[in-house]
């Protein structure tokens, strides 16, 4: 019995010890403050903003099936008008509505693809603003497109139209890629990569759509944060069938598709089956975070060394948001039965949705689904997967020269890792480039964050010098 009191004690005094560690580690660490805000230029907010509700107003819904080419070829007459100078003088390649620009530089060892897309999404449901009028109103453009991703279009057309003004000649070649297709995972941007393949082109960096400044990432943490894209997440389509015999609804059996599929789905909802874990990018997206928080966060975050088994079981259960950063998630997202109320279906189907993560990639979270749809005799059929992407590289000097030209325009705008959970093209080009950041140099806040795919999209007109700014600023650095 003694023993034992003594191991307990000795056990809880090796806890204390660990947390007094952990403790005196954070007080002797300064806390940070991020002290950059977005300034305002009334006259080149209202140049660029009209320009870019010029894009706006040209509607460019993608449709899976249907390319369009008439439509956004149409939409290419929008930005030749904006932007006079870059069509001059600039070599255009078009590849099904697709966009490829080249500016020859003084070398091509080394160039950079900057990259926007041209299609949006489906408008739906009521506006404030009708979703294609471009308005501007109370300092926002307001319309689909506006923040995905026409700004950025805009941000680093303008900002090539303004070098050229000036007479600049970059360093080295600049190329800007602009799919119409990203929003349905389709061709648009692969063929791009093909053609800069078939020229012998590799970039030394490519920048596209993804993390971007964001107010307050994490409750409680204030202040504006360059959020790096450094790690996309892969994307799985399953569909779950559940089939019999079918029969009359008045004498119903056991086990149904229906009800085999409600257990299937109970089972995965009362206990994920996908397990969490801290990849290096998200542990360094908390760990950079931490010096910026409020005393609370930074012990746990900053001494993630200790903290890390507690938070693997609290942000699950506290977010979603923070759950998809640490595990392969699975979403409900279709199902299907019987045509008739009184029928008994013969078939049943359930479709998943996942986004694969690095330590529980595509096989493997596809073969946990598997097992367990076993055990309800359901089958799995795969429908569309392509796994998460490898992590951009950071110990590069190309990854070094964005934050480096986000620190001297933005002084005060901490750079953070940041994992994205849904998807861009910036996938294509990692076949052909080790350094796809992604991030859009404009502020999205959780308005704008709500807007994207949904109600009311718009940007602040703010945002669109500093989008400018950043995309001559690195070709400037380039």
């Amino acid at each position: 019995m003694k023993i034992a009191v003594w191991i307990l004690l000795a056990l809880v005094g090796i806890v204390l010890l660990l947390l007094l560690a952990a403790l005196i580690h954070t007080l002797l660490k300064p806390a940070k403050k991020t002290t950059w805000v977005p300034s305002r230029d009334p006259d080149r907010e209202d140049i660029y903003a009209k320009k870019l509700a010029h894009m706006v107003q040209y509607e460019t819904v993608s449709r899976r099936d249907d390319i369009q080419r008439e439509k956004f070829l149409g939409f290419h007459k929008v930005l030749e008008e904006e932007f006079p100078l870059l069509h001059r003088n600039l070599e255009k390649t078009e590849i099904d509505g697709a966009l490829l620009y080249h500016w020859k530089g003084r070398h091509s060892d080394k160039p950079i693809v900057l990259m926007g897309h041209q299609d949006v999404v489906p408008a739906e449901g009521v506006w404030e603003h009708a979703p294609f009028s471009g308005d501007i109103e109370d300092g926002k453009i307001w319309g689909r497109g506006s923040a995905d991703t026409k700004c950025t279009i805009l941000g680093f057309m303008q900002a090539i139209e303004e070098l050229l003004a000036e007479g600049f000649v970059p360093e080295q070649d600049i190329y800007l890629s602009s799919s119409n297709t990203e929003e349905v995972s389709g061709e648009g941007c692969p063929k791009l990569v093909k053609e800069l393949k078939a020229r012998g082109v590799k970039p030394y960096l490519v920048c596209d759509e993804g993390g971007a400044i964001v107010p307050e990432p994490i409750s409680g943490i204030k202040g504006n944060f360059a959020m790096l894209g450094v790690l996309e997440k892969g994307h799985g389509n399953l569909k779950i069938i559940a089939r019999s015999d079918g029969g009359h609804s008045s004498y119903p059996k056991k086990n149904t598709p229906i009800a085999r599929l409600s257990k299937f789905v109970v089972e995965l909802e009362k206990k994920d089956p996908m397990r969490v874990q801290f990849e290096p990018e998200v542990r360094d997206m908390f760990s950079t975070l931490a010096d910026y928080a409020p005393f609370g966060y930074r012990y746990l975050f900053g001494n993630l060394w200790l903290f890390k088994p507690l938070l693997k079981k609290l942000m699950p259960v506290l977010s979603a948001q923070a759950a998809a950063l640490l595990k392969t998630t699975i979403a409900f997202t279709q199902s299907s039965g019987s045509e008739g109320a009184n029928v008994l279906p013969s078939e049943a189907t359930l479709t998943l949705n996942l986004r694969y993560i690095p330590h529980q990639g595509m096989q493997e979270s596809n073969d946990v689904i598997r097992r367990i749809a076993a055990k309800y005799d359901l089958e799995v059929e795969e429908l569309e997967c392509r796994d998460y992407c490898e992590p951009v590289r950071r110990d590069t000097p190309a990854f070094h020269l964005v934050e480096e030209v986000i620190t001297d325009l933005f002084p005060g705008l901490p750079c953070v890792p940041y994992v994205m959970t849904g998807g861009t093209d910036a996938r294509f080009y990692q076949e052909i480039c080790d350094v796809c950041v992604r991030f859009e140099p404009v502020v999205f806040g959780p308005a704008q964050m709500k807007g994207m795919h949904g109600l009311n999209e718009y940007l602040d007109t703010y945002s669109l010098p500093i989008a400018v700014d950043f995309y001559k600023g690195l070709i400037r650095k380039a």
